[in-house]
């Protein structure tokens, strides 16, 4: 079946024309070789190829082709078209701008199976777990489903749902995908520097994390700690309900972001949404180190007090504290145009060789950033500016971090829900006294204090030990000079010894060749002689 099923997606990538991803692109100056040195081979099969196929019709757009071939694929193949929509720093921004548009919408699966995964999974009637179900899906994707309920004890609950084989499918699928990679990376000089397969690889690990609903449990209850002033509303989730293939959360009352004259006749403060919304971003990636990567608009509802609703849990970021300081220390640094900073940091981070000239990479970034400020947010592409950035970025040998991808998609959907709400955002000046803050807490006297207060009980630990410590220190170290004398004598002698062993396997090859040698020589003389 797999081999039908990789027939189908060469069918369908030939249909929408998608061999001109491969045989139609330019090689980079900088990598592999220049057209006039493709190989006969491949020249053949491109030109086979596109006469066999001269009926298709090309008056649509690639990235429109690519969407719609996608879509034809299957969910799977949409959900990887929207995380390859997040890498414009390796496709091109027409194309990373269509895919963006694809959606992971599909029918839902049947009651009869949703209830036969209920009855599997708590070894019960559905009517025993549940004194209501609503049959009817209220959202469906291409991993699970969502259906509103009732506990036993009256509790209005939203129960996720996942589809029913799909593990299977999607490992399949994955196998494909890293099959079409491969074949991209081996046919085309410019799908080798693209590294689809690391792509694939990505959508693989956020894929299976998918697939266990009690990791969604976990990720949803952390980012309900994480703002327990209730500034992000977060369902509760009720974990004796939770199991691998079905989640029980607190159901939800809110208006979908997207609907801006329903938030508007419920007297809703968009300016205001809009900063929120900034600033909850900020206060995950830089306060937490732990945010929401998914936050489209079907994601996002609204509460009627104005604060937000998130929802699906699925897809998660995390920074590192060293990430977050590196990153904070650049925001603020393109906040006050300082890119003498900039450059600096992505030195001192290893995001840039450590030979990169610093005022080389300076005057780079200074030439994508300085006209974008002092505008409103409607005037700015961010993806524009992060393709800019990118472009810079390669040119200077910039190792595009791999925990930055999520925030990369992420920032752009705040961007995109920013232009909604209020298209006079300016996001610089929404973001910068949030920023200035946080890195004051991380060098100023608060710092010092949460650093003392986070290690005093191991200070309160060891403080009685420090004398001993100490002494056992200062003992190694009298044991050390001692022995150095005679370390550097061993040293000297074991020199000697490699020396020595590099002779006489010399000598050895040597004696070996001059066997040989008079045994070639009586060997020949021999045939003379006959």
């Amino acid at each position: 079946m797999r081999i039908f099923r990789l027939f189908y997606i060469i069918y369908v990538a030939l249909r929408f024309g998608l061999d001109e991803f491969i045989f139609d692109c330019q090689p980079s100056q900088n990598f592999g070789p220049s057209p006039n040195e493709e190989s006969l081979k491949f020249k053949l099969l491109r030109g086979t190829i596109k006469g066999a196929l001269c009926w298709r019709s090309k008056k649509l757009n690639r990235g429109v082709r690519l969407r719609l071939a996608l879509e034809t694929l299957g969910p799977i193949f949409v959900k990887f078209g929207q995380l390859l929509s997040t890498r414009r720093d390796l496709i091109p921004l027409d194309v990373a701008d269509e895919l963006a548009k694809l959606q992971d919408q599909v029918p839902p699966f049947p009651y009869k199976d949703v209830e036969t995964i209920i009855q599997q999974t708590y070894n019960l009637p559905i009517d025993q777990v549940f004194s209501d179900f609503d049959q009817i899906a209220v959202a469906s994707a291409s991993v699970a489903q969502v259906h509103f309920a009732y506990l036993l004890d009256g509790t209005p609950v939203a129960v996720k749902i996942l589809r029913p084989g799909i593990a299977a499918v999607i490992n399949k699928d994955l196998v494909l995908l890293d099959t079409a990679a491969w074949l991209l990376e081996s046919l085309s000089t410019e799908g080798k520097r693209l590294n689809p397969r690391e792509i694939v690889a990505e959508f693989s690990m956020h894929t299976h994390s998918e697939l266990n609903l009690t990791l969604e449990a976990a990720n949803c209850s952390q980012l309900a700690r994480n703002f327990p002033d209730k500034s992000l509303l977060v369902p509760e989730v009720y974990w004796d309900f939770c199991r691998e293939q079905v989640m029980v959360m607190q159901r939800m009352q809110g208006t979908p972001v997207s609907q801006l004259a329903t938030l508007r006749a419920k007297n809703i403060d968009l300016t205001k949404l809009a900063r929120d919304g900034v600033e909850i971003f900020f206060t995950q990636v830089f306060r937490d180190g732990f945010f929401h990567a998914d936050m489209h608009p079907g994601n996002i509802q609204v509460a009627d007090d104005g604060r937000y609703i998130a929802l699906d849990f699925g897809i998660m970021g995390t920074l590192s504290d060293n990430d977050k300081y590196y990153l904070a220390r650049n925001f603020l640094a393109f906040f006050n145009r300082d890119y003498r900073d900039v450059a600096i940091a992505h030195i001192e981070a290893g995001w840039v060789p450590k030979n990169t000239n610093a005022e080389a990479l300076e005057t780079a970034v200074r030439a994508i950033c300085e006209p974008i400020f002092d505008k409103p947010l409607k005037d700015i592409s961010f993806g524009r500016t992060l393709l800019s950035l990118f472009q810079m970025s390669r040119r200077f040998g910039v190792i595009i971090q791999p925990q930055l991808i999520m925030l990369q998609k992420t920032l752009l959907n705040i961007e995109g829900l920013g232009r909604d709400l209020d298209p006079n955002l300016d996001l610089w000046k929404s973001a910068q006294p949030f920023l200035t803050k946080w890195m004051d807490e991380q060098i100023g006297w608060r710092s010092i204090v949460k650093n003392l207060r986070t290690e005093l009980p191991y200070i309160a630990k060891n403080l009685p030990k420090m004398p001993r410590l100490v002494r056992q220190f200062l003992n190694q170290q009298t044991v050390a000079e001692d022995e150095a004398p005679i370390r550097l004598v061993m040293y000297d002698l074991i020199k000697v010894q490699q020396q020595q062993a590099r002779w006489q396997k010399r000598l050895t090859l040597a004696i070996i060749l001059l066997l040989v040698l008079q045994v070639a020589g009586v060997v020949a003389f021999g045939f003379v002689a006959i």
